[in-house]
């Protein structure tokens, strides 16, 4: 038996804080005992730590969290973050559409992706719903990628038989590629898989389809797709199907709308979408810097949590402008704020940790560092800027934890974790 001690300063929020009270857990001084990449125990440094007397003991300073679950995020457009002057439709076709035509290269694709995990680890990703391109080899280099790095991604190929060309399958290829990875990948490391239509206006009524068959074909793969994004794109879609209810109705007459379904965006959602989307049990990644980018517009949190919505976070590189979900937390707060919802630090460190890990269907395994979860952590200087060192000297842990989600980024994070192995180190580069 092999353990692992570590002591410092615990933070997490295993459930969301605004229906849990008991949701945050907080020990000042702590110790974490790791087993073979699981926590196994978790407690007061000073009361748990007779329980191992004799084993050595690592102290981490600084605050340590769950590593960070990114509900959504594009690997193929992160040497296209910061593309300037379009909205969503136009920047697509502008920016994103020749960009990901490259993935057709084993080669490139597995370039990007092994840098897309680097900057993961650097920023205290460790676990990811990662949108790759049509290309079926852009999967295969990402789970190839994750795979050595041991990371908890999930993914699959993008579904888009009315792409451009370049970018094109059919709903047969799309299926048949679909089940060749799955087939391929299924049960390896600690990947997962998702059925990937990239959005209602790239996929034909024949493709939405195959995607509900393979969804119900494999109940351990997820749904994952765009929804209600931009007022341009919700228009196109309305004139497409003129005769659905609104957007997510769209999904819904083809059985795409169910618990294991994660829609990116939903800032532009009815109420009948909201309360169709939690009767079903589907959820909505949040991605603020992404919305705010492309003028998109801002999420209702208040809307949503009217509802009962399931939430997560994601960075959503590249219209997304940061791979740090810190900031995003951050950008969070000021979109909730904007309409009028005064986001909590606390609520937004659930979000982008068990809240977005609960949207996956990988709660049980991350995000809330308990005991029986696999022991991905990151542990952050709340010292790392001069700015971010006065605001939180002598500050409480709330003001403190929001002072990092307001000014923190990559610099914040000292270390990152996987399986209890440190996979990212500042100091190291």
């Amino acid at each position: 038996m092999t353990l692992r001690l570590f002591r410092a300063e615990l933070l997490s929020v295993a459930t969301d804080p605004a229906k849990d009270s008991e949701a945050i857990r907080h020990e000042p001084d702590g110790l974490l005992v790791v087993e073979d990449g699981l926590v196994v125990a978790r407690g007061d440094y000073a009361t748990l730590v007779p329980r191992f007397a004799g084993l050595p003991v690592e102290h981490l300073p600084g605050l340590v969290v769950p590593g960070f679950v990114d509900a959504h995020v594009h690997y193929p457009q992160m040497d296209r973050i910061a593309s300037h002057g379009e909205q969503l439709l136009d920047w697509l076709e502008r920016h994103i559409f020749p960009a990901e035509m490259a993935f057709a290269d084993p080669a490139h694709a597995a370039s990007v992706a092994s840098a897309f995990l680097t900057e993961l680890l650097r920023h205290g990703t460790t676990s990811a719903l990662v949108f790759p391109t049509v290309h079926a080899g852009s999967v295969d280099a990402l789970f190839e990628a994750a795979l050595e790095r041991r990371m908890r991604i999930l993914s699959g190929k993008v579904l888009m038989d009315l792409g451009p060309d370049g970018l094109r399958d059919t709903p047969e290829s799309g299926r048949a590629e679909s089940e060749a990875l799955i087939r391929r990948w299924r049960g390896r490391g600690r990947l997962g898989y998702a059925v990937t239509p990239r959005f209602a206006l790239t996929s034909s009524d024949e493709q939405l389809v195959q995607a509900a068959a393979l969804l119900e074909a494999n109940p351990d793969v997820l749904l994952h797709t765009h929804l209600a994004e931009n007022r341009h794109e919700c228009a196109a879609v309305a004139q497409r199907f003129p005769d659905a209810h609104d957007y997510l109705d769209v999904y819904d007459r083809f059985g795409l709308v169910g618990p294991r379904s994660v829609f990116a965006h939903g800032i532009h959602l009815t109420d009948r979408s909201c309360a169709r989307m939690a009767e079903a049990g589907a959820g909505v990644a949040v991605c603020p810097t992404s919305n705010l980018f492309l003028g998109s517009g801002f999420f209702d949190f208040g809307q949503a949590d009217a509802h009962g919505m399931r939430l997560g976070l994601g960075s959503d590189i590249g219209a997304g402008t940061s791979f740090s979900m810190l900031h995003t937390a951050g950008v969070a707060y000021q979109a909730a704020l904007a309409r009028e919802v005064r986001l909590d630090p606390f609520r937004a460190l659930y979000l982008a940790t068990a809240g977005s890990a609960s949207l996956l269907g990988i709660a049980d395994r991350v995000g809330g560092l308990q005991p029986g979860q696999e022991a991905d952590f990151v542990v952050l200087d709340e010292a790392a800027t001069t700015l971010l060192a006065r605001r939180t000297a002598g500050a409480d842990l709330a003001a403190r934890l929001f002072a990092m989600q307001v000014l923190g980024d990559d610099r914040t994070v000292r270390r990152t974790y996987v399986l209890g192995e440190c996979a990212w180190n500042r100091g190291m580069g």
